[in-house]
């Protein structure tokens, strides 16, 4: 009698808990009550406290104010881990470009105050309409984007060390802010409503610059390592190989013309 591998049994038992959690979450849908019963009342509510008469920002940066410190804290992690896993080691570094196309400077040169305009609006508005850090930190990192794209040697003159602080600038912040609170006898995040728009608009400014240059550190980590190590292999096995010796991918329409 044949004994089953090991690795057949892993593979059951792991299609069994997966086919568990898939029929737990069938049925918590199921039971789902037919109408939502959501917190949007209890929100609006109590919007004065919450320093913002936005809900969406009350919700997020307020009452909700953990999953948001998490969330940046998700994105930090995952610049670092893209900085580990690719072949970038400064990445808001912008090579000079040999030959920049004056049409897409003279739209960059256009667009670029915009833009700024634009994050900041977002950024200020997001207090009592829609907007905020994510959606000025959004343009903030298309703006970055454009940059590089064209060449801009806007990071001239930026560090690593200054890199870095732009990256962890919005999740110490927020840190800072919440565990001030508790200072004054309040749990952490818990702000004072005194001074709660006050303290939301720092943790926002700092946010937007932080998630703006996380965006723009995932667009610009570049390659993965194994893919570069895998280029820098072929061209060493292309430079040892002599030339008599290279493959024939002539087309059948050279041979006619030989």
């Amino acid at each position: 009698m044949s004994q089953r591998p090991p690795i057949a049994i892993i593979h059951i038992a792991f299609a069994f808990v997966v086919a568990g959690i898939t029929g737990a979450i069938v049925v918590a849908i199921i039971r789902l009550p037919s109408e939502a019963i959501g917190l949007s009342a209890a929100a609006i509510a109590n919007l004065d406290a919450a320093g913002a008469k936005n809900p969406v920002t009350a919700v997020l940066l307020n009452f909700r104010g953990y999953d948001t410190l998490l969330e940046i804290l998700v994105l930090l992690l995952a610049a670092i881990g893209a900085r580990v896993l690719t072949a970038s080691d400064a990445s808001f570094v912008v090579e000079p470009a040999r030959s920049a196309n004056p049409v897409l400077l003279g739209f960059i040169r256009i667009l670029a105050p915009v833009m700024i305009m634009v994050a900041g609006y977002l950024l200020w508005v997001g207090g009592h309409a829609p907007g905020g850090a994510f959606q000025a930190a959004a343009v903030l990192a298309a703006l970055g984007v454009l940059l590089k794209l064209g060449g801009v040697s806007w990071t001239r003159k930026l560090s690593q060390r200054g890199e870095r602080l732009l990256l962890v600038a919005g999740l110490a912040v927020f840190l800072v802010v919440a565990t001030a609170v508790m200072l004054s006898q309040r749990r952490f995040l818990e702000y004072p409503p005194s001074v709660a728009k006050t303290l939301i608009l720092v943790i926002e400014s700092a946010a937007t610059v932080s998630i703006a240059a996380i965006l723009l550190a995932l667009f610009s980590s570049g390659t993965l390592r194994e893919t570069q190590s895998e280029r820098s292999h072929s061209k060493i096995n292309s430079s040892e190989i002599p030339n008599n010796k290279m493959p024939n991918h002539k087309t059948p329409r050279d041979e006619a013309a030989q």
